[in-house]
C-alpha cells in the first residue's frame, strides 16, 4: 500500500508576523496582537539541544541570539503596550507626568510637615530634589507593576508558540521608558524655575539612567518568572511597591536618619541611584568625591555607593536572565 506524502506544516516566522502587523498599521488599523496572527505552533526555530554540558556561556549566547532574532517582535510588543496605555485615555500623554507629579506633591507635603516640626522651611531645592527622584521612582514602580504580570497576561501566547519570552517583560520596561522620556522633558522645563543650574554633575545622569534601566530590567525578568510559578507574587509586589517609597530616599535624604540610618537606607540598591541623581542634578556634585554632613556626622555620599548599585544592577540582570532562560521552556506547563 502506498502512503501519500503529507506536506510539512506551514509555519510563520516572527518576521512574517511583523510584516502582517505593519501592513495592517499602514492601512490605518491597529497592529493585531501577536497571537492572533499565529496559525501554527512554531513561530520561531526551536531551541537547539547541544550535546554534553550546557554551560552559562551557551545560555547567554542563546539569550543574545534569541533577542536579536526577536528584536522586531520586541519593538512591536512595546508599540502595542504604548498604544494600549493611551488608547481612549482622557489625559493622553498627561499620564506620563501624573505619577511623578503625585509623588512630588506627596513628598512636598511630608517635607513641609517635617519643616514645621523642626522649625525650618521648605525651599525650592527640596522641591527640586523631590522632582528629580520622583521620575526614576515612578519609572521603576510603573515597570514592575506591568512586567510582573506580563507572562500571565499573555498566557495564550506563551502556551501556543515558541519565541523568546524575555521580550514580554522587556517590552513593559521599554514602554515605561517611553513614558519617562515624556516626564523627563517636562522635568527639564521645570527645573530652571526651581533654581537648578547646569553643572558638570549632569554628566553623571546618563550612567545613573543606564544603571536604573539595567536594574529594572533584571527585576522585571525575575518577578515575571516568579509570578508565573507562584501567582501570589504579584500581590507581594503590590505591597512592596506601595510601602517601598518609605524605605527608599524619595521623600527624604539618608543623612536625615543619622550615621547608622543613612548607611542602612543606602543598602537599598535603588537608593544610591536616586541619591546620586539628586546630588548630580540639584547640587552639581561630582560622584567620585565623598560628601559628609558635619552637623549630623552622617555620610551623604560615598563613591562606593555607585559601585554597590552597579554590582546589583549588572549581577541582578545576569542572574535573572539566566534563571528566566532556563525556566522558559516549562512556562507552558504552568500557565
Amino acid at each position: 500500500m502506498i502512503v501519500p506524502a503529507v506536506p510539512p506544516p506551514v509555519t510563520k516566522s516572527i518576521v512574517s508576523l511583523q510584516a502582517e502587523a505593519a501592513l495592517v498599521a499602514d492601512e490605518g488599523g491597529q497592529p493585531p496582537d501577536f497571537v492572533a496572527a499565529v496559525h501554527r505552533p512554531s513561530a520561531a526555530p526551536p531551541p537547539v539541544n547541544r550535546p554534553g554540558r550546557h554551560t552559562m556561556a551557551d545560555d547567554f549566547r542563546e539569550i543574545v541570539s534569541d533577542l536579536w532574532y526577536g528584536r522586531d517582535l520586541l519593538y512591536q510588543l512595546t508599540l502595542r503596550d504604548i498604544r494600549i496605555r493611551y488608547k481612549q485615555a482622557v489625559m493622553g500623554f498627561g499620564w506620563s507626568v501624573f505619577m511623578p507629579i503625585m509623588v512630588v506633591l506627596s513628598g512636598a507635603l511630608v517635607r513641609y510637615a517635617m519643616a514645621l516640626v523642626s522649625g525650618g522651611q521648605l525651599d525650592t531645592a527640596d522641591v527640586a530634589s523631590l522632582a528629580v527622584k520622583a521620575l526614576p521612582w515612578a519609572f521603576f514602580v510603573g515597570t514592575i507593576g506591568f512586567a510582573t504580570t506580563s507572562l500571565t497576561a499573555n498566557m495564550h501566547l506563551v502556551s501556543k508558540v515558541y519565541f523568546p519570552r524575555e521580550v514580554l517583560p522587556l517590552s513593559s520596561t521599554l514602554a515605561q521608558a517611553f513614558d519617562s522620556l515624556i516626564g523627563l522633558a517636562t522635568l527639564a522645563v521645570i527645573l530652571p524655575f526651581l533654581e537648578v543650574q547646569l553643572t558638570l554633575g549632569l554628566l553623571w545622569v546618563p550612567l545613573l539612567v543606564v544603571l536604573l534601566l539595567i536594574f529594572t530590567a533584571g527585576a522585571s525578568l525575575f518577578l515575571s518568572c516568579a509570578n508565573l510559578f507562584f501567582r501570589d507574587v504579584k500581590y507581594i509586589v503590590q505591597v512592596m511597591l506601595t510601602f517601598g517609597i518609605f524605605f527608599t530616599p524619595v521623600f527624604f535624604e539618608p543623612a536625615m536618619l543619622g550615621p547608622k540610618g543613612s548607611r542602612l537606607v543606602m543598602l537599598n540598591p535603588l537608593a544610591p541611584i536616586l541619591e546620586g541623581m539628586r546630588l548630580a542634578v540639584v547640587k552639581g556634585h561630582n560622584l567620585l568625591v565623598p560628601l559628609m554632613d558635619p552637623a549630623k556626622g552622617a555620610v551623604i555620599w560615598d563613591p562606593w555607593y555607585l559601585a554597590y548599585s552597579a554590582i546589583w544592577a549588572v549581577g541582578g540582570l545576569v542572574l535573572a536572565a539566566l534563571l528566566f532562560h532556563r525556566s522558559e521552556f516549562i512556562f507552558a506547563e504552568y500557565v
